[in-house]
């Protein structure tokens, strides 16, 4: 089957359409196109994802990507007047009930639904078995870009819709094997995973532990009780004057100042490290950071780079005792860690040698699969559309913030 997925979540606009075979067992995933349109540049003036510029950029930017993501997949010829879409077409438009249904779903989006009233006539229906698209969590602006766009293509050429779980895609794109994802590469298959496993998702916006029993049955143990890890990272990039997108430079400071040699004499704490449950908090951390720096010169290089190895040094060690933890108690043999700072390179050095000695199986993303994309939302749309073959009602589709399992 042929698998169109979209993401809206925060600020990249990602579409891509996958071929995939092989059901639960041995599933296989042919990449047909993949796009990804980034705001990163925008939102730097912000120093942070700002909503409503989000959606905006969402806006402009999602259906120049899909007919883009359309023809380089080869799925879909221009549409002659004598081959209308199967809703059929009413002097040469989309049929009257149609365009009524369209422009309701995208009532925000009224530049997006006349594109769509005007454009979709003059493409056939492309050989998509299924749309999948991110529902949440995210920032809702964002993610209801997204949604009303998947849900306007599926009306228009009758396609099952497949709502998907943001972090469900961060958990299963890291059993992609090593392999760069390239347009028209081969088949793409995934690493084995021993049940139960255990999902580490470290991100901007969460930082939570997840058994997994079996796919899609998951059951959240921990999670963050105020900043997520990539959230801290930001903030603390922030205290140091550094410009968004700050957590890959924050890392690559510390990383810097361990080559130095030199010893570090900066101590922040481990919050909830020794707590007997599997929760977090790094909004401590983050303040202890804030007042270290109040007190010290940060413009000066040196500082700025102890005080980064310093910070990912607490947040990793939290990160690592706590996943330690609940691999032994849960007799955890396979570990899936996701979302963006899954690349984080300290992170996954410390977790590979602590679980070693456990001889604990651990799987991290490919780092073109580590931030945002839509072929983690394919895939988990995929397992999704075998458990609902019909897709959802459309009408019930909502943009959902919860991680719920």
């Amino acid at each position: 089957m042929n698998i169109l997925s979209i993401e809206t979540s925060c600020d990249e606009t990602a579409i891509s359409i996958m071929k995939v075979s092989g059901g639960t067992k041995k599933p296989s995933f042919s990449i047909l196109a993949n796009n990804v349109s980034s705001q990163i540049d925008i939102h730097k003036e912000f120093g942070g994802v700002f909503p409503t510029v989000a959606k905006r950029e969402h806006t402009k930017a999602i259906f120049p990507l899909f007919l883009k993501t359309l023809k380089e997949a080869k799925l879909t010829p221009s549409a002659s007047s004598h081959s209308p879409l199967k809703r059929g077409r009413l002097g040469g438009s989309l049929d009257t009930k149609v365009c009524k249904k369209i422009r309701e779903i995208c009532s925000h989006e009224q530049e997006l639904a006349e594109s769509l009233i005007e454009i979709l006539p003059t493409i056939k229906k492309p050989k998509i078995e299924y749309i999948a698209v991110t529902t949440g969590p995210g920032l809702e602006p964002a993610l209801w870009v997204g949604i009303n766009f998947a849900k306007a293509i599926a009306l228009a050429f009758d396609i099952p819709l497949i709502p998907t779980n943001h972090m469900e895609g961060h958990v299963l794109s890291s059993l992609f094997k090593e392999k760069k994802v390239a347009k028209g590469f081969g088949v793409q298959t995934l690493n084995k995973v021993s049940f139960p496993a255990l999902a580490v998702l470290i991100s901007g916006g969460h930082t939570e532990l997840v058994i997994m029993r079996d796919f899609l049955k998951y059951k959240k143990i921990g999670q963050t009780r105020d900043d997520a890890i990539g959230e801290a990272f930001d903030k603390v990039a922030r205290i140091l004057d550094i410009p968004y997108p700050g957590g890959p430079e924050i890392s690559k400071l510390a990383k810097e100042h361990r080559k130095s040699g030199l010893h570090d004499q900066i101590h922040f704490p481990r919050p909830m490290i020794h707590s007997q449950d599997f929760d977090f908090s790094f909004s401590g951390l983050k303040t202890a950071v804030l007042y270290y720096s109040q007190k010290v010169d940060k413009t000066k290089d040196e500082v700025k780079k102890s005080i980064a190895r310093a910070f990912e040094d607490a947040a990793t060690d939290v990160i690592v005792h706590k996943t330690y933890k609940a691999v032994v108690k849960y007799k955890i043999t396979t570990v899936v860690v996701g979302g963006g700072v899954a690349a984080n390179t300290h992170i996954k050095e410390k977790l590979t040698e602590k679980l070693k000695p456990l001889k604990t199986n651990i799987l991290f993303p490919r780092k073109d699969l580590s931030t945002d994309n839509a072929l983690m939302i394919g895939i988990a749309g995929y397992f999704q559309s075998l458990k609902n073959k019909k897709g959802a009602n459309l009408n019930k589709v909502r943009a959902n913030g919860n991680w719920s399992l």
